[in-house]
């Protein structure tokens, strides 16, 4: 396994293929929806790329929230590559780079199937109750990272 900070045209175009398969085939989320204005180019945010094996099998995105909170979004793992630890290295990557970029909390919306994932690895629920993005039910959930 392989985790790689996304900087040229031909790895973010892996990664946007990654999340069409799991967001937008799988999942149903209108091609829409799944793509904005922080997918443009590699410059927009940080766009990490897991490979095993070689091959492309996951990627995630993080923003600035505020100062001290990075948001963590577009996770996602191909389903062929699902079961092999990848997606908790995959977010352990992007919480990396987060860290190192000066960041000290981590936010993401998790989808409510994923809440247990996220919270294994020390994620707590935020939100009061779950909301809808993307027609998919979600929880606001926080970790400190630093």
């Amino acid at each position: 396994m392989e985790i790689t900070k996304v900087d040229s045209v031909a790895q973010l175009a892996q990664c946007l293929e990654i999340r069409n398969q799991v967001f937008v085939e799988e999942q149903k989320v209108p091609q829409e929806l799944e793509n904005d204005e922080y997918d443009a180019s590699s410059d927009a945010c940080d766009h990490i790329l897991l490979t095993y094996n070689g091959v492309p099998a996951g990627t995630g995105r993080w923003i600035a929230y505020n100062q001290q909170t990075a948001k963590i979004q577009r996770v996602a793992v191909l389903s062929e590559f699902r079961g092999k630890g990848l997606g908790k290295v995959l977010l352990q990557g992007l919480e990396k780079h987060a860290k190192l970029a000066g960041y000290t909390w981590c936010i993401l919306d998790s989808q409510c199937h994923a809440e247990s994932f996220y919270s294994q690895l020390g994620y707590s629920t935020v939100s009061e109750q779950p909301f809808e993005d993307a027609g998919i039910m979600h929880v606001r959930m926080q970790k400190k990272i630093g």
